[in-house]
């Protein structure tokens, strides 16, 4: 999924509303370049660890609920706070709350490579999220502040496609790295490059803050937290350990907390969420859409690894390798897909688009056993880069036309938060679908991580289709919502 992130996280950018600051030609250029830095540390980092997991698994040992974890420590911790680390970056200082963001990154990063065992590693990839939810909005933010609004648009332009070529990057830069040194060199590749981000906000970059000084929503922030991360660990275990008392808990556990957080965001000030929001049909349909999409997305990019590396015999390099059809889909086809829908509107594109991904989906389902990779997988990877470059970035006009406009930047991070949800969420459901098996020590592990990922594309194909439906339903041409608080 994090081939996508960078467009989505564009969202965040054109939504928001920062008062600029001025800087000079050469303080706009430190500032473009170290967030682009920065939040490409997110970026390369998420996409190159899902082509070491195989491989991490081999070593450290460990079933799929471990390699679920590696994935969704992260996930977990991004997706619930990212609307927090932007009202943070507001509250304290976006300067301030990037550089905290990419010290954390950095310090998780290597206790990432010196794990010995998974529980560090994991608790270390949670880190990384947190580090991630802090500096990716910052980021955004520094940029708006930087730049007017006539150089605004190409800054973050600029940002989203270099932010779209470290994702690219990113899995053939993991796999080599872990053919040819070690997955550790996976994490031990960010600290180069989050210092020398440092160094370019701090010297570029002036101090600013958002209009609203009230305080970060930090109980909702919780309450969604735990909320999650309960339901994650539940569905997580649920696939070996059954319906037990633990799981079952688990689940009424993060159904409560997350209760708890719609009622916080109801009563507080300031909320993450606000819930007005969902007053709009169109608002609420398009992120139904997303969380469809992402969903579909986040399962395929996690599971694929495993069937080119276990049933087809990949080396990781070779595996990245064949993930890079999705990537220049995705850089080529946005920009023409976003110009297209200015004219047309977003719905035709999510329409054609989603039914392109669904059927892509469903080539690589059929066709998981027909050969080697070009008959095997390029059909349906190309169906999805294609699907996926005309659909992603409408999906951000259709977000922002659902609301009146001072909603713009709570509007693009919700629907921000909820396309990593729906990615976490799909990770733990993988499960399911493997029925607990892909440990490599496992005479079953080869057929079945086949078996699960035939019938998780299948899925995906499905939940496309559904997204396509909903954009029919709930996407209107043009239509600017005016909310009413």
């Amino acid at each position: 999924m994090s081939q996508v992130g960078a467009t989505c996280d564009r969202g965040l950018a054109l939504g928001a509303q920062t008062r600029h600051i001025e800087h000079s030609k050469r303080s706009q250029a430190l500032v473009l370049a170290g967030t682009v830095l920065g939040s490409g540390l997110a970026f390369i980092d998420s996409s190159a660890v899902n082509l070491t997991l195989p491989v991490i698994q081999a070593k450290l040992g460990g079933g799929l609920e471990a390699a679920q974890w590696i994935m969704n420590a992260y996930a977990l911790m991004l997706g619930a706070l990212v609307l927090a680390g932007g009202a943070a970056a507001d509250r304290y200082g976006r300067k301030r709350i990037f550089v905290v963001g990419v010290a954390l990154f950095t310090a998780a990063s290597l206790a990432c490579a010196v794990s010995p065992n998974l529980p560090i590693l994991i608790a270390a990839r949670g880190v990384q999220g947190l580090g991630a939810a802090l500096l990716t909005p910052a980021s955004l933010a520094l940029l708006g502040a930087a730049f007017e609004a006539k150089g605004r648009g190409q800054a973050v332009g600029v940002w989203a496609g270099a932010s779209g070529l470290t994702s690219a990057i990113g899995p053939v830069l993991g796999g080599w790295l872990t053919d040819t040194v070690s997955w550790r060199a996976v994490f031990l590749i960010n600290l180069p490059v989050a210092a020398v981000a440092v160094w370019l906000v701090v010297a570029g970059a002036k101090e600013s803050r958002g209009s609203n000084t009230g305080p970060v929503d930090w109980p909702g922030a919780a309450a969604v937290t735990a909320g999650l991360g309960a339901i994650v660990w539940a569905l997580t275990a649920a696939p070996k350990a059954g319906a037990t008392p633990p799981v079952v808990g688990g689940l009424v556990l993060g159904v409560a907390a997350l209760a708890a957080f719609v009622a916080i965001e109801r009563k507080t000030p300031n909320p993450m969420t606000p819930l007005v929001l969902f007053k709009s049909l169109t608002f609420s349909g398009v992120n139904t859409l997303t969380f469809l999409l992402y969903a579909a997305m986040g399962a395929a990019f996690f599971l694929l690894p495993f069937q080119l590396i276990r049933a087809h015999g990949y080396a990781a390099t070779a595996a990245g390798a064949a993930l890079l059809p999705m990537s220049v889909g995705l850089a080529v086809l946005s920009p023409i897909a976003g110009r297209i829908a200015a004219k047309v509107g977003p719905r035709p594109m999510l329409v054609v688009g989603s039914l392109l991904l669904a059927a892509g989906y469903g080539l690589l389902a059929i066709l998981s056993n027909a050969g080697g990779y070009w008959v095997s997988v390029f059909p349906g990877l190309a169906l999805m880069a294609l699907g996926s470059g005309i659909a992603v970035a409408p999906l951000t006009d259709a977000v922002l036309e659902a609301v009146a406009d001072e909603f713009e930047g709570a509007a693009a991070g919700v629907n921000n938060a909820v396309a990593r949800v729906a990615g976490l969420l799909a990770v733990a459901l993988v499960g399911f679908l493997l029925g607990g098996h892909a440990d490599p020590s496992s005479p079953a592990a080869r057929e079945a991580v086949a078996a699960g990922y035939r019938t998780a594309m299948l899925v995906s194909a499905l939940a496309a289709t559904g997204a396509a439906l909903i954009a029919v339903v709930a996407v209107r041409a043009r239509r600017r919502v005016v909310i009413n608080g």
